[in-house]
């Protein structure tokens, strides 16, 4: 149990710190590799929770192809222009002001709340004999979401071909 804990801690932080590093990294490349350090805590998250299918599918999908997509089109397109330019204008104090605003009202309402969060007891006589955690996913992907699962496939095709469109100087 100690050491379900201290595994925890040591993913959020990896997910935590990884976010924080991706938004405040000045080179697109360092913020991808810090991304990719998060979606790694993510997937020890998953490991934790006994979800191995969507551990592996978040190494093998999000840190082993999108991410290296973005790497690649990171690489490709021409970031020494946009590098030259102005990107923030250092309105530290604003922002964080307005993230201590957004931390406070999400605290009051989980507060005000808290006897809103009601977890049933797990159904485990209720899993049917045999079906696993892949072939629950898999019903219910292939079932119920199709259609949005077809239509997030149809999003990242485009954004695939728009990167390359992109990233070409001539077509």
């Amino acid at each position: 149990m100690l050491t379900d804990t201290i595994l925890f801690y040591i993913f959020a932080l990896l997910v935590l710190g990884g976010a924080v590093l991706t938004i405040t990294r000045h080179s697109a490349m360092h913020a991808a590799i810090s991304l990719i350090v998060s979606l790694l805590g993510v997937a020890g998250l998953y490991l934790m929770q006994q979800a191995e299918f969507l551990f592996a599918v978040q190494i093998i999908l999000y840190v082993g192809g999108i991410m290296l997509l973005f790497l690649f089109v990171i690489m490709l397109v021409n970031l020494d222009q946009a590098a030259k330019q102005r990107q923030f204008n250092k309105q530290w104090l604003v922002a964080l002001v307005a993230v201590s605003a957004v931390g406070a009202q999400v605290a009051y309402f989980i507060r005000a709340g808290r006897d809103s969060f009601h977890f049933a007891a797990p159904l485990v006589a209720g899993t049917p004999a045999g079906l696993g955690n892949t072939e629950q996913i898999a019903d219910a992907l292939f079932g119920e979401y199709l259609l949005p699962f077809e239509i997030a496939s149809v999003l990242l095709l485009v954004a695939v071909v728009g990167s390359v469109v992109m990233a070409k100087k001539r077509i």
